[in-house]
Parts: structure tokens; C-alpha cells; sequence
């Protein structure tokens, strides 16, 4: 039986069409992010395996893949399953986001960086997720994040940033939702929702857009959190909006009023983003502790992207609170949306030489087309020259020309379009 040749479940080849919209793709945004203020850093793909599930990724840490220690015996084993604890045996893991890696580098280094930080980061992410359409067990990450700002200028540039990005990339139709923890502390606090169950009873609010709100009523009853009324005003949060509280009607009793302040303060510093008042919205990652916010579009289902502040993750590793607010781009969503070319195509020419052609005049007539601001391709001339022209095209290439025996130099090259 031959030996199976595809990817480990949930991880993908990339075709070089493929690969190449992906990298200009994420040159967009690298420009994008660049062009705000942004520097770029790399933090390495593993960390140790304490830091990774030491609560500050929430549910994402039951996901982490562990790397185990290297030169195990068998006292390490016994010693492991006597403790009933798998991770006894890694010591690393792979990074499940970049958020964690990022607090763990500000820490490092923070005597090198400004004393507001913005930063970029870029790079793939590994999760035991189960495969499923738009889910994958490594996918790319593209994050900005502000650390050292306590004021709302943090959110603001994340915001503006993300949109002018989204905007260069052709995206059109997204708008960001946007809510605070304090707002939801207050809800579930209206509710009686205990402060030991906040935490669960807020992931179940979560699944508003999968279970609906009778499926979220249910699973808050089963958590023993009385839910007389809930379901009415889940289905007024909804609908509410920015009219939550309008000027000129008290606010809910529950609603914490600065910090919807804030967010209509946010609102009116960005009139060119759709912002989106939405106070069902929760984002999963507990280490939130103010502004969340989504990025949605009306022809989806799903979230492409979304981030928060989160003032307490650094402070963990430093013993010093560092004020902190982040913004994550869902590449692999957005990177299957893209219709549009994102930059401009080099022109890209197929040079087909006979068998017979001299090398050395090859090179030479590739090197001055390079040089002159071409793509290059050399490729033997086939007897059934269509297949060659259809994988040429396929790769994005616009002309060729034949190259015989004899060579010849670039003014006596006859280039022709291709297809």
C-alpha cells in the first residue's frame, strides 16, 4: 500500500499561484502597518512550555501542541504517568498565538524599545484545532500592538490602521464591532451571574451567533444562572446599538457609563470607520480587560479578525503593570476573499530555447530582461507546446519568446503575448 503523501491534517502545501497571492497579500499589509508606525519584530516559534499555559491564552492553551523534552529515560516516563500531568514530558511548546510571545519579548527587551511600543508581528501560529473549513492547524497571524499607551490614542491608531489595511487589500463592506469588558462585567453582574462563573458565562454569551439566544439561554440555566428575562434582553442588546443609551434616555441600569463614553468617544475620532456598537460582543481570550473589538462583513458568518486590551498580560512577566492593546488580522479568511489584484504585475516573460541553445547566451538574455524590470522564466521547447503555455499562464506569466540554437540578443528577441 503506498505510503500517504498529503499534509498532516489540518496544515497545507501551497501551489506557487497559491503562494504568490499570499505573499503579496501580506506585503500589503506589512506596507499598510508600516506606513502607521509600526516596526516589525520575529520571536521564535516555540516557548517554554510554563509561559504557554500559565492562563494568560485562555481556551487557546488546551490547543497548544507540546514538544517534548529531548533525552527522555524511562524514570521521566514513570515519573510522568505517576503524575497524571502529559505535560510533564515537554517542556516546550508551539506558540498558539503571537500575543503571548509578544508580552514574553516585551519583558526581554524592554530596556531596547520606545517607551510606547508599536509593533508588528507576522508569522505562523500552530493550534490542535479539528479541522474544518476555515479552521487549520497552522495558519498565519498578522498583529499590530501598542504597549506603553493607557489612553484611548491605542485603540484609535489599531483601529485606523486595521481599516487602512483592510482598504488596501480591496476589502470593501467590513465594519469593526466593537464593545468593553467593564460593559459586560455590568451586564452579568444586572444578571446575578456570581463572580466565579463570570469567566464560562461569558464564553457562553460568546456563541450568541452559532446557538442563538435561546441556545445561550439554555447553557447559562445548565450553569445554574438564573435566566428570567435573559433571552428578552439579549434579543434588545442586539437590536440596541448605538441607541443603547441614546442623549436624551437614562442608561440601563447596568451599563457602565464610562466606558461606553469611551467608545462613542472612539467612534466620533474615526468618522471615515464603520464602528459598530454591539454589547453582546465578548471575544473569547480572557486576558481581555477593556475595548474589544471584531471585524465583520455583511456577507459572512464569521469574524475576520479582531483584538483588544489587554493591561494585564505583561505585568505578569515585569511585576509592573504595562498597559497594552492589540489588533490580529485572520489572514487565512481574508486571503480567500481577495478578487483583485493586489499590486501591479512585473511583466513576466517565458523564454522558450531549443535543446541545443547556448547556456551561457540563455543567462545572458534572462539577466538584461531582469535587469530592465522583468520576471524570467527558461523552459524547454515541447513538441505540444499547449500544456507549457497553460501552466506559463497559470503562473501569472504574460509573454514569451523562442530562443533557437543560434541565440541572438535581446533586440532581435520577437516577445509575444501569451495565451
Amino acid at each position: 500500500m503506498a505510503a500517504t503523501v498529503t499534509p498532516p491534517r489540518g496544515m497545507r502545501d501551497f501551489l506557487p499561484r497559491e503562494k504568490a497571492t499570499r505573499e503579496r497579500a501580506l506585503g500589503v499589509i506589512r506596507r499598510s502597518f508600516a506606513a502607521h508606525g509600526f516596526d516589525e519584530i520575529e520571536t521564535p516559534v516555540m516557548e517554554d512550555s510554563a509561559r504557554l499555559h500559565s492562563g494568560l491564552g485562555g481556551d487557546n492553551e488546551k490547543l497548544a501542541f507540546a514538544v517534548m523534552k529531548r533525552a527522555l529515560g524511562a524514570d521521566d516516563l514513570a515519573a510522568a504517568a505517576a503524575s497524571g500531568d502529559p505535560l510533564a514530558l515537554a517542556d516546550l511548546g508551539l506558540r498558539f498565538d503571537l500575543t503571548v510571545p509578544l508580552a514574553r519579548f516585551y519583558a526581554t527587551h524592554r530596556g531596547s524599545l520606545p517607551a510606547v511600543f508599536r509593533s508588528i508581528q507576522i508569522a505562523p501560529v500552530w493550534r490542535a484545532e479539528r479541522p474544518q473549513k476555515g479552521r487549520y492547524r497552522q495558519f498565519m497571524q498578522c498583529d499590530i500592538d501598542i504597549i506603553g499607551e493607557a489612553g484611548p490614542l491605542a485603540e484609535l491608531e489599531l483601529i485606523t490602521a486595521t481599516a487602512s489595511a483592510l482598504d488596501a487589500l480591496g476589502l470593501t463592506g467590513c465594519s469593526i464591532r466593537i464593545n468593553d469588558r467593564r460593559i459586560l462585567a455590568g451586564l452579568l453582574a444586572h444578571w446575578g451571574v456570581p463572580a466565579g462563573q463570570t469567566e464560562r458565562a461569558l464564553i457562553t454569551i460568546d456563541k450568541l451567533d452559532k446557538v442563538g439566544v435561546d441556545g445561550v439561554v439554555d447553557e447559562l440555566s445548565a450553569q445554574g444562572i438564573e435566566t428570567v428575562g435573559v433571552a428578552d434582553a439579549l434579543r434588545d442588546l442586539v437590536e440596541a446599538g448605538w441607541e443603547l443609551h441614546a442623549s436624551d434616555t437614562p442608561p440601563p441600569a447596568w451599563l457602565a457609563t464610562d466606558a461606553y463614553a469611551d467608545l462613542l468617544a472612539l467612534r466620533a475620532a474615526m468618522p471615515g470607520v464603520d464602528l459598530v456598537f454591539d454589547p453582546t460582543l465578548v471575544r473569547g481570550m480572557g486576558y481581555y480587560t477593556g475595548t474589544i473589538f471584531e471585524i465583520t462583513h455583511p456577507e459572512l458568518g464569521y469574524s475576520l479578525g479582531g483584538g483588544g486590551r489587554y493591561d494585564g498580560m505583561i505585568g505578569r512577566f515585569l511585576g509592573t503593570e504595562v498597559p497594552a492593546c492589540g489588533f490580529s488580522i485572520g489572514f487565512e479568511r481574508i486571503v480567500d476573499l481577495l478578487t483583485e489584484e493586489l499590486e501591479p504585475r512585473r511583466a513576466a516573460v517565458v523564454l522558450i530555447h531549443d535543446k541545443d541553445a547556448d547556456p551561457a547566451t540563455l543567462l545572458a538574455l534572462k539577466a538584461e530582461l531582469i535587469a530592465e524590470g522583468s520576471r524570467v522564466r527558461l523552459e524547454r521547447r515541447t513538441k505540444n507546446l499547449k500544456p507549457l503555455f497553460e501552466r506559463a499562464a497559470e503562473a501569472g506569466y504574460g509573454s514569451f519568446a523562442f530562443v533557437g540554437a543560434d541565440g541572438g540578443d535581446l533586440a532581435s528577441l520577437d516577445l509575444k503575448p501569451l495565451g
